[in-house]
């Protein structure tokens, strides 16, 4: 694919209408930043809450604290499953280690706090901006993508809310500069 990467979009670019090819490739362009800086942030975000957690557990004294916190890092790409496969996780191997509440307790309040900072300081301040998407957005399109296809949707649900922005923010801005909304009303005589 790297090898011919050239040659297929070459290709592409020679079946693309020739009065709208200019367009279809500035939305290419746009589409390809807006995705890009998605999975960046995507990265970024896995990459944090992975330390968080790793070091949180740790602390508090999990002896499994290390793994289960990079596991959760790892698999929070995919919406909700990394949190809730690793605070289930985190929360059994307390129970079996500590045997008291209070350890229990203890990777529970690592989770609602490692949740808060993630909804309300990483996922806005890494994300919502690089997607130019706002966060309610995003809510329904997390949702509609896990009610229409299930855990793919949701998994695919924000790159694809992102590049049908692009297409929005297009068509808006075409709409904005038209005579259909420039021209002003016509006075009867």
């Amino acid at each position: 694919l790297l090898r011919d990467w050239p040659r297929i979009i070459g290709r592409i670019e020679s079946w693309l209408p020739r009065r709208s090819a200019h367009v279809l490739r500035q939305l290419g362009r746009d589409t390809d930043r807006v995705l890009a800086a998605w999975l960046r942030g995507q990265l970024l975000c896995c990459a944090i809450l992975g330390v968080f957690y790793a070091v949180a557990l740790s602390a508090i004294g999990l002896e499994l604290g290390l793994s289960v916190g990079l596991m959760t890092g790892v698999l929070s790409f995919i919406p909700y499953v990394g949190s809730l496969t690793g605070f289930v996780a985190a929360v059994l191997l307390a129970a079996a280690q500590f045997g008291t509440w209070e350890g229990v307790l203890l990777v529970v309040l690592v989770f609602f706090v490692g949740q808060a900072v993630e909804g309300y300081v990483i996922y806005p301040r890494l994300l919502g901006d690089r997607v130019e998407l706002h966060a309610v957005w995003v809510i329904v399109a997390l949702f509609a993508g896990g009610v229409a296809f299930g855990f793919l949707g949701v998994l695919l649900a924000v790159p694809m809310a992102a590049a049908i922005g692009v297409i929005a923010r297009y068509w808006l801005r075409r709409y904005l500069e038209s005579p259909l909304y420039l021209d002003p009303p016509r006075t009867g005589s």
